[in-house]
């Protein structure tokens, strides 16, 4: 089964889409229009690069294959967090200490632009504040304490030790060992935070068309146009032609655009990841599980992640599949999961169970920069690429917008930090990348365990 077609019927069951009704439809692409930018992907990264771009006076459409937030923006486990999905050592041990605090700082901001958002375009979006971050065992413990203490001494960033002891007043479960928690982090719905941010797109008069999928980038000279080939789905005929003429393009596709630019297909993979919500339960139980309603993840390398929902729900997300396979079974065997956590649901039922498949990079840290610099061709210098966020996106895809708006303003100091980060692509070519990870990632599992 292909990719898209797997992600496909990872949507069918999902609970953010059950309770996030879509309001507002863009009509799909069906003639030739030209614009200063054309960003391709309408998930948070494209959309945040659309509204910067607009409010400083670009032109600016946006090509969604499917709907906005239909990919990893809107199916995520809702955490919004500062850092990187690599530990901020694989900044420092390439670009120095003080660009990697410049770099942990922009994901402070990722964080409070969220706020900032929500708030200037009164986005309803469950907000929650409140982390977790926790270990199973004293071996893990350790190296969590010693990780808050740098982050506190070197970071600036403030956090809570928990001692076993005190766990019980933190979270119900005889899993974990002890934690930190911090209230700068926090947790909310991503489909309708998402949503709200389109609706601030299209209102700013960027022109949204979803169900248009891009299938060729006809990049001419340097600084001149590049012209987008677009397919759309329209009712009764499924490729409608259409183009966009452009002198900037955005790719913030992700896994979704390895056919389009190629040059990037070997330096992210697709993994996928599975959630969780369970059935209502009775308000004191609810309550009873994380008594401060924080999010909650853990230390493993293959991590869980979950969190209190405002309707008494328990989001469980976790277990990943880097064949691309979904696991047999997902609503039970993600419910087992959840009891290794909470073994007092054991009478509650998952309602809900979807997932999605998201792009990490060699390193875990993200990849953003220019096509130019993967192909090697003058011509690309004006198409940008966002990718590798790595399950850690829905704060930092905010920011990456806003950089690489400021980086075709002419002001690219921001993002060519993080385009400076250096990544290596996947072993084993493209049909041997996807064997030789599932191995990789084996050795981690029995890490885990252990």
């Amino acid at each position: 089964m292909s990719l898209l077609k797997t992600d496909q019927e990872l949507t069918r069951n999902s609970y953010y889409a059950a309770t996030a009704p879509r309001t507002q439809r863009h009509a799909p692409l069906q003639d030739d229009v030209s614009a200063d930018v054309a960003v391709v992907g309408g998930g948070l990264a494209g959309l945040s690069a659309a509204l910067e771009l607009s409010a400083r006076g670009y032109s600016v459409v946006l090509l969604e294959a499917r709907e906005v937030g239909w990919g990893a923006s809107g199916r995520n486990g809702g955490q919004v967090i500062a850092g990187l999905a690599s530990d901020i050592a694989v900044i420092e041990e390439q670009l120095g200490a003080a660009v990697a605090r410049r770099v942990w700082d922009m994901t402070v901001e990722a964080v409070n632009l969220v706020h900032e958002r929500r708030a200037r375009h009164a986005i309803e979006c469950e907000w929650q504040s409140g982390y977790l971050t926790l270990a199973v065992n004293a071996r893990k413990a350790k190296a969590l304490r010693a990780w808050q203490e740098e982050m506190r001494q070197r970071y600036d960033f403030h956090s809570r030790w928990i001692e076993p002891r005190d766990m019980p007043r933190w979270i119900a479960s005889p899993r974990f060992h002890s934690g930190v928690h911090d209230d700068f982090n926090g947790h909310l719905h991503p489909l309708k935070y998402t949503l709200g941010l389109a609706a601030a797109v299209a209102q700013a008069g960027v022109r949204i068309h979803e169900n248009t999928a891009v299938t060729a980038l006809e990049a001419q000279a340097e600084g001149a146009f590049t012209t987008l080939r677009t397919t759309a789905r329209v009712a009764g005929r499924d490729a409608v032609p259409g183009s966009v003429r452009a002198r900037h393009v955005l790719l913030a596709g992700n896994v979704y655009l390895q056919e389009v630019a190629r040059a990037l297909e070997a330096r992210i993979m697709p993994v996928g990841t599975y959630i969780i919500a369970s059935e209502p339960m009775d308000p004191a139980l609810a309550g009873s599980l994380i008594p401060s309603g924080a999010a909650v993840c853990d230390t493993n390398f293959v991590l869980d992640y979950f969190r209190p929902m405002q309707d008494h729900r328990m989001l469980y997300g976790g277990r990943v599949s880097y064949s691309t396979a979904t696991p047999m079974n997902l609503a039970e065997s993600m419910r087992k999961r959840m009891l290794l956590s909470f073994p007092q649901l054991t009478n509650v039922k998952a309602e809900y169970a979807w997932g999605g498949f998201v792009d990490i990079s060699m390193n875990r840290a993200p990849d953003f920069g220019r096509l130019s610099e993967r192909t090697g061709e003058n011509r690309h210098a004006n198409i940008y690429y966002l990718q590798g966020f790595s399950g850690h996106g829905l704060a930092l895809t905010g920011l990456a917008g806003k950089l690489v708006s400021e980086a075709i303003a002419g002001q690219a100091e921001r993002f060519d930090i993080f385009s400076r980060i250096q990544h290596r692509a996947f072993p084993g070519g493209r049909w041997l990348r996807t064997p030789a990870l599932v191995l990789g990632m084996a050795y981690y599992r029995i890490k885990d365990l252990l």
